[in-house]
This record gives C-alpha cells, sequence and structure tokens, in this order.
C-alpha cells in the first residue's frame, strides 16, 4: 500500500542487472531524471554465471553496445582477465570476441560508473506495483510504501521474479547467488494485462582454485596480441584458463541419479536454455557422446573460486560432488559454491513493440532476462535499447528503431518480438542472414551515428570515428588503383603460398583478394607502408576480400527494405481480409505488425498470407482515397 509520494521522475528503471545498468545510463545521460532501483546495492552488475563478455555472436552485441554509447565494453576492458577472439580461423563474419573478466571489479566498476553519473539516481528497495491508467504507466511502488511517479518505467527484474532456486530435492524461494526474490511485482504486471510465463536457468559449481589439479588440463591461453572491444588500446591477458573432459564415469553417476533431478521429477515447471543446458540434459541429450568439454575459468585476481564452465546442474549437493571428482584434475577439488538451477517470472515478447514498448501500456518497456532473453550481452543490449527509447518517448522525439539488416541487436529484438521463444533465447550468429554485412570490426560505421543523434555518443569520439573512416576509404581507394612492381620478394611470397610468379607484377587490391594473402604480407612488400590503426587494416582487408560478397548481400538488403518499409495500416481489421488463413488472422490481429516484413517473419503466417495480405493494403489504400474523394465532392 502506497503511504507516501516520493520524488517525481522521468525513468524509473527497475532492476540494477546488465539490462537496468545500460537503461538507466542511457536516460540520465540523455538528460532525463532517473532511478535505478536494485533489491541490493551490493550485487549492482552481478555476473551470476561466469564472469565472462563477448562469445560467440554476444561479441557482436557488445560491439554494437559500444558503438551506441552503451558502457559494458568499457567495463569489460577494464577488468579483462584474458581475451580471446573465437573463430578466428573462419570467416569474418563470424569472428567473436570474448572476454574473461573479474567477478567483483567488474561490479565495483558499475556501481562507481551509476554513482557518479549526473541525473540518476541509485535506489535500494523492491518495486511491488507498476501503476496504470488509461492504458498508461503512472510511476512504481516500494515496498516501503513509495509512490514514484514516472513518466516511463523499465523493467529488468532478470531472474528474480517470483524466482525459485533447486538444488535435488532442496527447493527455496531465493534470487541468483541468494539474493532476495522480488515477490510481489508479478501479481501487479498481471493486473495490468501483462502475460507472464515461466522459465529457467541455472549455474556450474565453483571450487577452490587450490585443490584443483591444473597441471593434467590443457592450456588454454588468450590471444598473443589481446582485442578489446571499441578500442585499438595495448591489453594483457593477466591469467590462464583450462580444458578438461567428463568422462564414462560421470555419465554414469548422472543416468543414474536423474530421478532426482528437479528437470527430470517434474518439480521445474519452467523451460529451460536450449544453447546452454545443464550437465544431466547434455548427457541425457546426447546419450552417445563419449566426453563433453568444462572450461575452468578464473573469478577474478584477489580471488581463489574457479568456475566450471559446462557443469550447469541441478542434481542434489551429493550427487554434484560425485560427478565433479570424477572428472581429471578436480578429483580433490573442494566445493566453495554448490550448482543450482533457478526458475522465474518473464514477459511473453511479443507483447512489446520494436522499440521494447508494451503495445498496450504506454511509456512501459521491457528489458533483458524479463523478455526472455538469457546473457548477460542480450540484457545489455536491450537495456539500452528499451532506455534511449523511453528517454526519447519522454522528450517527445522519434524512437530508435534499429533493423535486422542493421545490426545483431535488431535481429534480436525483431526475433523476439515478432517470432516470440518458448525458451530462454540467446543470440548467434547464424540468426542472422546479413552476417557478412554484421561483422564485429564495423560495429561503428553501421550503428555510430544513432549514438550520436540520441546524444550518448561525443563529438570527439563520433570525429575520431570519421577519421578512421576517411583512412579507411582513403586506403581501399589506394590499393585500388596502384600496382605492385615485379620483383624477386614478390615472386617468393606468391609461390610460397601456391601462386604462380608475376612478371609484370600486380594490381594491390587483386594481391590482397587472393586467399592465403593479407594487407600485411602487402605492407611487407611495399617500400613505405601506410601506418594505420589495426581496426582500419581489419576492415581494409576484409572490405577487399569479401567485396563481391558484400555488394551482393547489400543488394538483399535492399529487396528487405522494400518489404521493411511496407506499413500495415494499424487500423486494418485482419478478420475482414479475404483470402488470410485463420491462424494468419489471429496472429496478425494478436500482433499487430507495423509492416508486411515484420508479419512475414510471425510464425503461422506463410507467403501465400503475405501475398494476399499485400493485395489487401493496396485495396485499402484505394478505398481510403476513394473515400476522400468522395468526402471532397460532398
Amino acid at each position: 500500500m502506497t503511504n507516501y509520494q516520493a520524488e517525481t521522475l522521468d525513468v524509473a528503471v527497475v532492476g540494477a542487472g546488465h539490462a537496468g545498468i545500460e537503461a538507466a545510463l542511457a536516460c540520465a545521460r540523455m538528460g532525463l531524471r532517473t532511478a535505478l532501483f536494485t533489491l541490493t546495492l551490493d550485487l549492482v552488475g552481478n555476473m551470476p554465471c561466469n564472469p565472462s563478455v563477448g562469445g560467440t555472436g554476444k561479441g557482436h552485441l557488445v560491439f554494437e553496445l559500444d558503438a551506441l554509447g552503451g558502457e559494458m565494453g568499457k567495463a569489460a576492458n577494464a577488468v579483462m582477465l584474458q581475451s580471446r577472439m573465437l573463430n578466428a580461423s573462419k570467416g569474418p563474419a563470424v569472428h567473436s570476441l570474448r572476454m574473461q573478466t573479474d567477478r567483483v571489479a567488474y561490479r565495483a566498476y558499475m556501481k562507481r560508473t551509476l554513482e557518479q553519473t549526473a541525473n540518476l539516481s541509485l535506489v535500494q528497495a523492491e518495486v511491488v506495483g507498476v501503476q496504470v491508467e488509461n492504458g498508461k504507466v503512472c510511476g512504481v511502488e516500494t515496498a516501503f510504501g513509495g509512490f514514484y511517479p514516472a513518466t516511463c518505467v523499465v523493467l529488468c527484474t532478470g531472474t528474480s521474479l517470483q524466482s525459485r532456486i533447486f538444488v535435488g530435492e532442496s527447493s527455496y524461494e531465493a534470487g541468483a547467488d541468494n539474493t532476495v526474490p522480488a515477490k510481489r511485482l508479478s501479481e501487479s504486471l498481471r493486473k495490468a494485462g501483462i502475460r507472464l510465463v515461466r522459465f529457467k536457468t541455472g549455474t556450474p559449481p565453483r571450487v577452490h582454485a587450490d585443490s584443483v589439479d591444473f597441471s593434467v588440463m590443457e592450456l588454454q591461453e588468450g590471444d598473443p596480441e589481446p582485442t578489446l572491444f571499441g578500442t585499438d588500446a595495448p591489453a594483457v591477458n593477466r591469467l590462464p584458463c583450462y580444458v578438461t573432459y567428463t568422462n564414462e564415469e560421470t555419465h554414469r553417476i548422472i543416468r543414474e541419479n536423474l530421478h532426482r533431478s528437479p528437470l527430470y521429477s517434474g518439480e521445474i515447471v519452467g523451460t529451460g536454455p536450449r544453447y546452454c543446458p545443464s550437465i544431466e540434459t547434455k548427457i541425457m541429450r546426447f546419450p552417445d557422446k563419449e566426453r563433453h568439454q568444462i572450461f575452468v575459468e578464473p573469478m577474478g585476481l584477489d580471488t581463489k573460486e574457479v568456475y566450471l564452465q559446462g557443469l550447469s546442474s541441478s542434481l542434489p549437493e551429493d550427487v554434484q560432488k560425485q560427478l565433479v571428482h570424477s572428472i581429471r584434475g578436480l578429483e580433490h577439488c573442494v566445493f566453495m559454491r554448490t550448482a543450482y538451477a533457478i526458475e522465474y517470472d518473464c514477459c511473453d515478447p511479443t507483447q512489446l513493440d520494436a522499440t521494447l514498448q508494451f503495445r498496450t501500456i504506454r511509456g512501459l518497456f521491457g528489458a533483458g532476462q524479463f523478455n526472455g532473453t538469457s546473457g548477460y550481452e542480450e540484457a545489455a543490449a536491450q537495456g539500452l535499447v528499451a532506455g534511449i527509447n523511453a528517454a526519447l518517448l519522454c522528450r517527445g522525439e522519434p524512437p530508435l528503431l534499429l533493423s535486422r539488416a542493421e545490426s545483431y541487436i535488431g535481429t534480436m529484438i525483431d526475433d523476439i518480438t515478432v517470432k516470440g521463444t518458448d525458451e530462454p533465447y540467446r543470440i548467434m550468429t547464424s540468426r542472422s542472414e546479413y552476417r557478412l554485412l554484421l561483422r564485429q570490426d564495423n560495429a561503428k560505421e553501421r550503428l555510430i551515428g544513432y549514438g550520436k543523434r540520441v546524444g550518448l555518443v561525443s563529438d570527439e569520439a563520433y570525429q575520431a570515428f570519421l577519421i578512421e573512416d576517411g583512412q579507411k576509404k582513403r586506403e581501399i581507394e589506394r590499393l585500388q588503383k596502384e600496382h605492385l612492381p615485379p620483383s624477386a620478394s614478390l615472386d617468393e611470397m606468391l609461390t610460397v603460398h601456391g601462386y604462380a610468379p608475376a612478371p609484370t607484377g600486380i594490381g594491390k587490391a587483386e594481391f590482397v583478394r587472393r586467399p592465403f594473402l593479407t594487407l600485411d604480407d602487402l605492407y611487407a612488400l611495399e617500400e613505405q607502408p601506410p601506418t594505420l590503426p589495426p581496426s582500419v587494416r581489419k576492415r581494409v582487408e576484409v572490405e577487399l576480400k569479401y567485396e563481391g560478397y558484400i555488394k551482393r548481400q547489400a543488394e538483399e538488403v535492399k529487396r528487405f527494405a522494400r518489404m521493411e518499409e511496407k506499413r500495415i495500416p494499424p487500423d486494418m481489421d485482419f478478420h475482414a481480409v479475404g483470402g488470410l488463413r485463420l491462424e494468419a488472422r489471429q496472429k496478425l490481429t494478436e500482433r499487430r505488425p507495423e509492416t508486411v516484413g515484420k508479419a512475414s517473419r510471425i510464425p503461422g503466417v506463410s507467403p501465400a498470407d503475405v501475398s494476399v495480405l499485400l493485395v489487401a493494403i493496396a485495396q485499402y489504400g484505394h478505398d481510403r482515397e476513394k473515400k476522400g474523394e468522395n468526402h471532397a465532392d460532398d
């Protein structure tokens, strides 16, 4: 019950995880009076799972966040323990940066950043209600009886809503890392008409480093020249990681104790993540696989805790110890934290539009795991977009809409809001049909203009980008015009890589386009190679080598844009459209897609339905025009 009215806000952000941090920072930096509410100030920016940032597909999100003016990449750079570029042996479209970070230092960095940001209040309080009147959000209520009037509210509740932890036969109400759960907000959201679903995730055990025999494990060093997010600044790897494997004994222990897992006893009803399953799920799903990789990773510089990535489990503690002790190098390890599964409420994200605002409640936004996703990076990216759009709504400005043709962030938002998800959603490079255009190395080129427009990218940062972009364009133009003269060094390099000598020399761009030859090889042959930053050299080489493919994909984007720009009248009665199948009518009425492109991606809407819809839109426009003419005659 509300006892008093607290200060009036432009934006109230609920939850100080990765989504909430980016949302609150965006709003405050855009000049809005913002409050960030959290259940405990001690775990702002907490990493309840692996303290890492990036990874396959996820690294793309962090580069895009950085280009838009987000904070996650800067924080990861500041507390990096190890940096590795995944898929480096494959094409540039799937290169994905992953950093192991210091968990405690990351939290401290984010809390300090929030505390030092103007227009932003960091408040420890449980939000128990969201007040909605006449289809518009009015503010939030706290457990201490305070009502905070707000123009916009961004829900970033993570795994805290009605959350419950499971370890074997034991279960209890708690949030991640045994934090206090948010027990009352779910009911308030249901009363506001929001559909909630139940999802599940989990974490592996943490063990004491001094009890691990690293000598029998595979050493996994960071890259010799570590990469950072969004900058060419030098970096140093500080700690290694290790790899070990499960075995048949591990699998036997799991199979014999499956009846004690709440996943298989029916106690857990929430849907778990497909792409980061528990070890018991992996054993059941892949019965013929003889072993599974376990990554043994540090939690920080000032702790002995190590993280057993790949051993997420909800099995009882005694079974967890048996199976972990069956693994090479972990035979005598000492448990510090037991693995657990956690079940929680989240919303059906098809209730949101592309701004991450609820279609039926003006000013109410959702971001992160509340929207049915999994992962820190997915959460942060949504938080930034939701925060920007909340601020723009407060300022009466047009929203930021990112398409799937220009960003992985747009792909993710389109996937969850149009297609929906029946399990915790995870970004992957395979989710994008335009991944050769959406590389890590060109994130700024694609998105920094948006960050500048909304006020999150400074003039200095934007000018620095323009300088580098000019360097790239001039270097590509130079290489396309210039010719390498014949020489013994050139012939030797060509021969080493399996090419015939070039008695008349070779065009410099053509040289770089050849497989196995690089821009650095070309510079080694030039008498006065240019001094360009590593990120510029990378973009030059990729754009030359993949020029034909890039142009082809750019044409696909143009075709996609025509469908995406074809708007559906907001008041169109789909039930009155003859030729639409019943399922399509129901789905289109429920989702209300803004464009034909979005309609085409709704499950249950067939290509034939899209054709019918295009005809109906044309007829709708013709009828409106005719009515306007008749009215004019009157």
